[in-house]
């Protein structure tokens, strides 16, 4: 069952490969436009933030700021007297129906996003990523019908690639709960779209990495643990510096939501989100090179990790590139060296 997952939708998303992307006009898009943003004090969400403002939107920031999910109130204080910030919880579903009114654009990455808090806690991974979806989709079908809605989806329902680059035609095998439970979200997106006709776009992203990510610990992406450890000055660990993976630099990761949001293509679409190619050990080198020193130690990996990992990956996203005309701007060396500039400066915020 798992297998033919992947192909849902085949033919209905084949289509927004035919003819190449027009220019999108973001500015017409989306200024004065009520933007809501679920999970938007978080990494990618403020980076978001930051560019509807930019972009003059209406920006509405909602995120339950709960202990160790990646929510920061120092991710949008530049922005703080041009955005709204209500602080709650996806699965509350009165407040879900308040906040939505009015909404023109659904930013969703509101999400548990550790794979191995997932197996330990799989209750939880459960009612945020699965259940808190189907509450919030219900809220838009109910009080913003009309609203595009873009969902922060992951490579991680892939699970093992039986082929390489992966491709939305690749069947779907998580190997974890969190993967498991963010199928079932994005699942619900694209019914929601079949069934009731909400414009829904799903976005399947790789290894984001950047600026305000999260950099205590590991629950986001190994990089940030990484970042931490050059910046002050201790060795991290390569577990299998032979893996491959793509990243995506958050500014092109963020430019890839607004672009889904904005283009009428990407309606009803699942797409891959990919990036810079590289081994891990090419990427533990450039972190030494963009930070100046450093070192790292080869290490066996962990039992419980290597039970969950899934090997080598990157992305094929040219149909997303085809439907909208996005490409990632940013390559990994500069995209290094503006993270730890960052993290330089406001290290305190993050640690």
């Amino acid at each position: 069952m798992l297998a033919l997952a992947g192909a849902v939708g085949e033919n209905r998303r084949a289509m927004t490969t035919e003819t190449a992307a027009m220019p999108i006009d973001l500015k017409s898009a989306f200024a004065g436009a009520r933007a809501v943003i679920t999970g938007g004090l978080g990494f990618i969400g403020s980076a978001l933030a930051h560019r509807l403002v930019a972009l003059d939107a209406d920006v509405l920031i909602i995120d339950n700021l709960f202990a160790g999910y990646g929510g920061n109130l120092f991710n949008v204080a530049p922005l703080r007297e041009r955005v709204s910030i209500e602080i709650a919880d996806i699965r509350d579903v009165r407040a879900m129906r308040e906040l939505l009114a009015d909404c023109r654009y659904l930013f969703n990455l509101a999400a548990q996003t550790s794979h191995m808090d997932s197996m330990a806690d799989p209750e939880t991974d459960l009612a945020i990523n699965c259940r808190a979806q189907l509450t919030l989709l219900e809220a838009c079908r109910e009080v913003c019908p009309g609203a595009r809605v873009v969902y922060a989806s992951t490579r991680q329902i892939y699970g093992r690639p039986q082929y390489l680059p992966v491709d939305e035609a690749h069947p779907l095998h998580p190997v974890d709960v969190n993967g498991v439970n963010k199928m079932a979200g994005e699942a619900y997106h694209v019914l929601f779209h079949d069934v009731y006709g909400l414009d829904t776009t799903a976005l399947r992203l790789t290894n984001t990495y950047g600026p305000r990510m999260r950099i205590k610990d590991a629950r986001q992406t190994f990089i940030g643990v990484w970042l931490r450890a050059a910046l002050e000055n201790r060795r991290f660990e390569l577990w299998d510096g032979a893996q491959l993976r793509d990243l995506t630099y958050v500014d092109d990761a963020a430019e890839a939501f607004l672009l889904a949001a904005a283009s009428d293509a990407a309606k009803g679409g699942v797409f891959n989100i990919g990036g810079e190619r590289l081994s891990l050990q090419q990427l533990a080198e450039a972190v030494i090179a963009a930070n100046g020193g450093g070192g790292y130690e080869t290490r066996s990996f962990p039992p419980e990790r290597k039970r969950i990992d899934i090997g080598d990956y990157y992305a094929d996203d040219a149909r997303f590139r085809t439907a909208t005309g996005w490409s990632p701007r940013i390559p990994v060396a500069e995209g290094l060296r503006r993270s730890l500039d960052y993290f330089r400066r406001h290290l305190a915020e993050y640690v």
